[in-house]
């Protein structure tokens, strides 16, 4: 079927609040380029919004998957459990920088893990409280919605957040939060509405995602820290978005040192194949009881394979230095842009996790959402994919897969540079 006859479907049966604006359809896909239902090529700088940071299809994680389904395909691990889901608990064990010796869940959305997270940290800890920042984005569930940063899309329409959940600044100096005034915010919010010992956990982003890939300076994460260990809450990392080599190391929290109690993790985890952890130091993960964690397909035989293939290209391909070498490329191509136009300022990156804002006025940092629209409307015309963020809907964000080839990512940041013009002139 043709896009066209697609869009007539989509239109009829899948339901708005779900369907995509897009009106092309992926037909394939091979790293960092894909194809639509009407044969037209594009070139990827979304990676499926961060799933793809080893690219669409790497041939040895399409290999583990055909072969684990040759296998087994299903049994829920709870019933009868298989290989793949111990191993792939014992290497993030290995990797995954908490506090302690790390045990593991297996979960099957970003959205999931965070709801599971806040279950550990209950259970750990007796206490209900939930602590998130201005800007944070979770997930699509009720609890994940009750703890996003940002009201709209997300919660819009959906009439009564759960409770327990309050809300701290993040540090983006950019738009006029120091980290000083985010350190003071978060400990008002602990004398004004999350009582200590009343608060199970404090969740964060070490890097932004939805809400702009803004990085959290070293010493706030520290802080933190110390806030958690003062007041027994724990401290609960999202690297959703921002894990599995984005930031040029495993984990974002790597390049600060600072060892939370609990990390969640999904969407490059296993190159697309649905699945997400929460790993977490061992006495706050067995906290809760027999069988009060996990679900019929978490952590399913197919995805333990493509994570464990995973694990393995980072390793053989050094992912986590190209990742390194891209955030470069990207950050010299910023800083070229920000001299070249006045629409373009407070470029950033940490590794290949990348961005820049869209303005009106570069003194006063003002936001222009209508140009981040309308850049990534026009890009997508002349075959490139590219996405926008922030909570103030003027950041473009980069997540094209680590693995892209030189000749394509020139191209596409050549599209960039001709929308850029066309766009600003």
């Amino acid at each position: 079927m043709n896009n066209a006859q697609l869009n007539e479907l989509k239109q009829r049966y899948v339901a708005s609040g779900a369907a995509s604006p897009a009106t092309q359809f992926a037909d394939r896909a091979e790293n960092a380029e894909l194809w639509d239902a009407d044969g037209k090529r594009f070139i990827d700088f979304a990676g499926g919004i961060g799933v793809l940071n080893i690219g669409h299809r790497h041939p040895k994680v399409v290999e583990a998957v055909k072969a684990q389904l040759d296998k087994v395909m299903h049994t829920c691990q709870t019933v009868m459990p298989y290989e793949g889901y111990v191993r792939v608990a014992e290497r993030l064990s290995q990797l995954t920088p908490v506090r302690g010796h790390a045990k593991v869940m297996l979960a099957n959305s970003g959205a999931e893990a965070l709801e599971n997270a806040v279950k550990v940290a209950r259970a750990a800890t007796g206490r209900n409280n939930v602590i998130c920042f201005d800007g944070g984005y979770h997930g699509r569930t009720f609890m994940t919605m009750a703890m996003n940063g940002k009201v709209a899309p997300y919660a819009t329409d959906f009439g009564s957040m759960p409770g327990n959940v309050f809300r701290a600044p993040y540090p983006v100096p950019y738009h006029g939060v120091s980290e000083d005034e985010a350190l003071r915010g978060l400990k008002m919010a602990l004398k004004t509405d999350a009582n200590p010992k009343d608060t199970a956990a404090i969740v964060l982003e070490p890097v932004l995602g939805e809400g702009g890939f803004y990085a959290a300076p070293t010493s706030f994460l520290e802080k933190v820290r110390e806030i958690c260990d003062e007041h027994g809450m724990l401290m609960i990392v999202d690297e959703v978005q921002s894990g599995f080599g984005r930031t040029g190391k495993l984990f974002a929290i790597e390049h600060s040192g600072v060892e939370p109690d609990i990390i969640t993790m999904a969407k490059s985890m296993a190159d697309g194949m649905p699945i997400s952890a929460v790993v977490g130091t061992d006495k706050h993960m067995d906290a809760s009881g027999g069988n009060s964690l996990g679900g019929t397909y978490t952590g399913s035989p197919v995805s333990c394979a493509a994570v464990l293939a995973v694990l393995d290209v980072f390793e053989e391909e050094d992912i986590l230095a190209k990742s390194r070498a891209l955030g470069d490329k990207l950050a010299q191509r910023f800083s070229q842009w920000q001299k070249d136009f006045a629409c373009v300022d407070n470029p950033r990156n940490l590794g290949a996790m990348a961005a820049f804002e869209l303005v009106t006025d570069k003194q006063a940092h003002t936001p222009d959402a209508d140009l981040a629209g309308a850049l990534c409307k026009r890009a997508r015309e002349k075959g490139l994919i590219l996405l926008s963020c922030g909570l103030y809907g003027n950041t473009i964000r980069f997540l094209m897969p680590v693995t892209i080839g030189d000749d394509v990512l020139e191209e596409g940041l050549a599209i960039i540079e001709e929308c850029l013009t066309e766009l600003s002139g």
